[in-house]
């Protein structure tokens, strides 16, 4: 099973970025999925969640209203559409896999992982 992340990079204050996650190895259409962050010289942080049918999302208070969770299941393929970046939003982003709607911010009800992916915002 493989999850991999594309789509970081460096973008200045308000910018946006979208990054993708796709998965393989493994369908996880029936699971939730999410996004987690670390940045440096801090413990990672839940961003995002998202459950199988897309009906239940939740997000980390900093990032609502800016960034936006997505999947499609068909692709085993999921989103985190990020806009008006700041630079406190610069971090390695983890996507995850394998939560419940009752654990979906829950770093280790997840239990598949991608590599992360940097993004870089400056000011």
């Amino acid at each position: 099973v493989q999850l991999v992340e594309s789509g970081g990079g460096l973008v200045q204050t308000g910018g946006s970025l979208r990054l993708s996650c796709v998965a393989s190895g493994r369908t996880f259409s029936s699971s939730v999925v999410g996004w987690f962050r670390q940045a440096p010289g801090k413990e990672r942080e839940f961003v995002a969640a998202i459950s199988r049918s897309g009906s239940e999302i939740t997000y980390t208070d900093p990032v609502k209203g800016r960034f936006t969770i997505s999947r499609d299941n068909a692709k085993n393929t999921w989103y985190l559409q990020m806009n008006s970046l700041k630079p406190e939003d610069t971090a390695v982003y983890y996507c995850a896999a394998g939560a419940t709607i009752w654990t979906m911010a829950r770093d280790t009800a997840y239990g598949y992982w991608g590599q992360g992916t940097q993004v870089t915002i400056s000011s």
